[in-house]
């Protein structure tokens, strides 16, 4: 018993020693307060709100009373998260509207902005949000890798078929939630679709690269319009963006307690992409990268003009909206 529990001692220490050096202790996130109220008579999409960051963000934002459009595959979840949401919220609280969209799926993002087109008189916000994380190789419904089709393509669709009604509804926001693993990351030309050979945490890093050099292009094309677009890397989160990670089933008990640990919870992470939603700090501010709700400074991949206008053209053709 003594050996075993020595054993367990030893092989503990060494998971939570490791797990210090790969996720360095983050400081408690500040919780941001707004004034009741803020974004009352604004209607705010959030892509993948029904968990994660994305439910947390929409919490917050149904407590500032904002009409909220929860953008999400399974339906029966986002009711389900509604139902919290609104119960959470309080008596002065805001709309819910949820809407099935599913990125893995070109005509399924053109059917959701037709109908938000012909419901929503205006997008105040457009969050980009939803995402999918290492997951085994498959294709999306159209033929492109999961990771990027999902966490690029899908995303970049959906903003280009809405841009009309943000620029109408201007001064406007979009924001976009990206990673800081977009560091390990290439915008690979030559096989975007990762056919000849897949490693799914560099496809991941790709498509979060991919969202900031898209930021990029963005802002420089919505230039003089009053719709800005920023993004964020929000931290390590407990959410179930990891679901297709495999932890060894005796290691679980173990990651769990470190998470609680290391990793923010969801409304924690949710903190900057509420500022950049909300906040008066950054109207006008547009190309730009945040995290903990401060700019941060990118890496030069990040911030390539060429690479950034060439995964444009790219993207472009690749969901149908140039030959």
């Amino acid at each position: 018993m003594s050996t075993a529990v020595l054993v367990a001692a030893v092989v503990g220490g060494g998971v939570l020693l490791l797990m210090r050096r790969l996720f360095p202790v983050q400081k408690a996130a500040k919780l941001l307060r707004f004034p009741a109220g803020t974004m009352r008579g604004k209607t705010v999409i959030v892509t993948g709100a029904n968990s994660g960051i994305g439910k947390a963000l929409a919490g917050e934002l149904l407590k500032l009373q904002a009409r909220v459009v929860m953008a999400c595959r399974d339906r029966r979840s986002a009711e389900e998260a509604a139902k919290d949401l609104k119960k959470a919220a309080g008596p002065e609280q805001g709309e819910v509207v949820i809407k099935h969209l599913d990125l893995a799926s070109l005509r399924s993002v053109r059917r959701f902005c037709e109908e938000i087109q012909q419901e929503e008189s205006k997008i105040d916000v457009l969050i980009n949000n939803a995402g999918i994380y290492q997951c085994p190789y498959m294709k999306t419904e159209d033929g492109f890798e999961m990771q990027l089709g999902v966490n690029h393509l899908g995303h970049f669709l959906l903003t280009h078929l809405l841009l009309d009604r943000l620029k109408a509804s201007a001064p406007s926001r979009i924001v976009v939630v990206s990673s800081k693993l977009y560091k390990y990351g290439q915008i690979n030309f030559d096989d975007l679709n990762s056919e000849s050979n897949y490693n799914k945490s560099f496809c991941y890093s790709q498509s979060k690269l991919a969202n900031l050099l898209f930021t990029l292009e963005l802002a420089r094309q919505l230039d003089g319009t009053g719709v800005t677009v920023n993004a964020l890397t929000p931290g390590i989160v407990r959410t179930k963006l990891g679901r297709h990670v495999q932890i060894p089933f005796l290691a679980k008990p173990l990651f769990y307690l470190a998470s609680l640990v290391f990793f923010k919870s969801p409304l924690e992470g949710a903190q900057t992409p509420l500022y950049l939603a909300c906040s008066p700090e950054v109207q006008g501010v547009t190309g730009k990268c945040f995290a903990n709700c401060k700019e941060e400074e990118l890496l030069a991949k990040a911030t390539d003009d060429r690479a950034a206008k060439k995964l444009w053209d790219v993207s472009r053709r690749m969901v149908g909206l140039a030959d």
